[in-house]
């Protein structure tokens, strides 16, 4: 199977995933990425089942709109049933590295709000040990240098991701050259920098489950 056909199958599985969970009052959370917008177009066979979603990022809101799925705001809701999105990298402990489409800061509120996170991706996305995908850094824009050098200080090598902004109007520094081992501790410590908005470490809040596309099928991995 190519990539794109393990990305489809695991949206296919994350949709059976949640079918049990939907009611006519559930609200999803809608994550972005290529594998998130899959899931969506799964979801949308269904979307008679639920009340509507949330989304991370403007891009994920117009893709559920194009398919006449409601989207809220976050603040509207009163709570989220469960959260589905992809990763750039993922641990044995389901810890995340994510950001590579530069909605980590929503993507991570929303994750905050659901009661279950259920991450979806394909076998190359699961590694030993985080960090050969570049950890994005979400960044105040005037801090950014003085973010950058902090960073150093921690070991990684900061480069800006230079002609994007954020739907929150930041910046992103994506971080390379780190070999995360205490994904937790280091998520906290880039956190605490001054003019830092997050980084897209989500292992204080990891995922739940995570529905894994591989060759033999899709696999169900749980921290």
């Amino acid at each position: 199977m190519t990539q794109d056909e393990l990305k489809k199958a695991v949206a296919q599985a994350a949709v059976e995933h949640i079918l049990p969970l939907l009611e006519e009052d559930t609200i999803v959370g809608i994550g972005t990425g290529s594998t998130a917008n899959l899931f969506i177009d799964e979801l949308a066979k269904h979307k008679h089942l639920f009340d509507g979603t949330v989304a991370s990022s403007e891009a994920s809101a117009e893709r559920l709109k194009g398919h006449g799925i409601p989207v809220y705001d976050l603040n509207s809701v009163p709570g989220m049933r469960v959260y589905i999105d992809g990763a750039d990298e993922s641990n044995h402990h389901l810890h995340l590295i994510k950001g590579g489409g530069a909605a980590l800061t929503r993507e991570k509120i929303v994750a905050a709000c659901a009661e279950e996170f259920v991450c979806i991706a394909d076998e190359s996305k699961l590694v030993n040990v985080l960090g050969d995908f570049p950890l994005p850094v979400e960044v105040i824009p005037m801090a950014r240098s003085y973010v950058a050098r902090e960073l150093v200080k921690l070991g990684g090598d900061p480069v800006y991701r230079e002609g994007v902004v954020t739907d929150n109007g930041n910046h992103i520094l994506d971080v390379y050259n780190l070999e995360i081992l205490d994904a937790v501790k280091l998520e906290s410590q880039i956190n605490a920098i001054v003019g830092v908005v997050t980084n897209g470490l989500f292992a204080a809040r990891s995922a739940d489950v995570l529905l894994l596309g591989t060759q033999e099928g899709v696999k169900t991995l749980k921290a």
